[in-house]
């Protein structure tokens, strides 16, 4: 499980509009992180439509942002597409990365436990550390709270 203050996890994913994202790429940028469970579903939709709407607020600070799903890329294309989306979004299909993140979690509603990803996000600093991690995401006022933050950092 990943800790604050301890390197991120490395990893190279696909990303909408092409190519692929490699963590330490990015190095000497700070790195949003938001993983949630499912493209297309309500509290998703709008977490993935504040982050795209502060978009260019966190390029300001300095940062990038990525959505994560083990959505495939023709789901966060279409998901993209259908809510004008300006948030790049990687692709963890085989789950490694949800994994390492410590995001892929056994869930229980309505008395059925199933494994999905818990909604969390992962400030990673300019030198690749944890910066600061939101565990069991709440949608309302989280994308703000992110952008101080990385304001902060």
């Amino acid at each position: 499980m990943p800790e604050i203050s301890k390197p991120a996890p490395e990893f190279t994913l696909p990303v909408t509009g092409g190519g692929n994202v490699t963590l330490s790429a990015l190095q000497g940028t700070p790195v949003v992180l938001f993983f949630y469970p499912r493209d297309d579903t309500p509290g998703c939709t709008t977490e993935s439509i504040g982050f795209s709407e502060k978009l260019a607020e966190f390029e300001d600070a300095g940062a990038k942002v990525f959505g994560v799903s083990r959505d495939t890329m023709a789901k966060h294309d279409k998901f993209t597409t259908k809510h004008a989306l300006t948030v790049p979004l990687l692709s963890d299909e085989e789950g490694t990365v949800t994994e390492a993140y410590g995001v892929w979690v056994e869930k229980n509603m309505y008395g059925k436990k199933s494994m999905g990803i818990e909604r969390a996000t992962y400030l990673i600093d300019a030198q690749g550390n944890i910066a600061q991690i939101w565990r069991k995401v709440k949608v309302a006022g989280h994308v703000e709270a992110v952008l101080d933050a990385v304001r902060a950092l």
